[in-house]
């Protein structure tokens, strides 16, 4: 007797968006961002506009591959732990959309223009919720690691 593994594409969906999704906030708010700063010929106003730019950029990245997970999620069934981390990242993007990047952004402006500004919290809460975005997305695929695993060990 034959036994075979199935999932559906928005299962695997489930495991493979949020990899990527994990693997650019890696890559574009640990990484590069950080060693940016390192760069003795960039300047500070420069490296501001450079990441005033991408976080712009990945902000939009970001909405489209929350959307599309948001679709698996609704079309993998009824699973109440990546729907809550889903709905979780939907708030911190929100949070960041709406709040932080234009907060962030008008910093960077009066930086650029010579202006000197008051300290504030705001990058730092902008690096926390990178933190807890990235959480949510390795418990995301942590979980459907484990739940293919489960059917995959059925099926034999």
């Amino acid at each position: 007797m034959e036994r075979t593994f199935s999932t559906s594409w928005a299962e695997l969906a489930l495991l493979v968006l949020p990899t990527f999704w994990l693997g650019l906030l890696v890559g574009v708010s640990f990484i590069a961002t950080p060693v940016k700063f390192n760069a003795e010929s960039l300047t500070l106003p420069v490296a501001l506009d450079v990441g005033r730019a991408t976080f712009g950029f990945f902000n939009t990245i970001e909405w489209i591959a929350f959307g599309t997970l948001v679709v698996a999620v609704v079309f993998s069934g009824p699973l109440a732990f990546p729907s809550a981390m889903t709905a979780l990242l939907g708030i911190i993007l929100a949070a960041q959309t709406v709040w932080l990047l234009p907060a962030l952004d008008e910093r960077i402006a009066a930086i650029i223009a010579g202006q000197t500004v008051p300290r504030s919290i705001d990058h730092f809460i902008y690096i926390g919720l990178d933190v807890a975005k990235a959480a949510s997305l390795v418990l995301i695929v942590r979980a459907q690691i484990v739940a293919l695993l489960a059917a995959i060990s059925k099926a034999v």
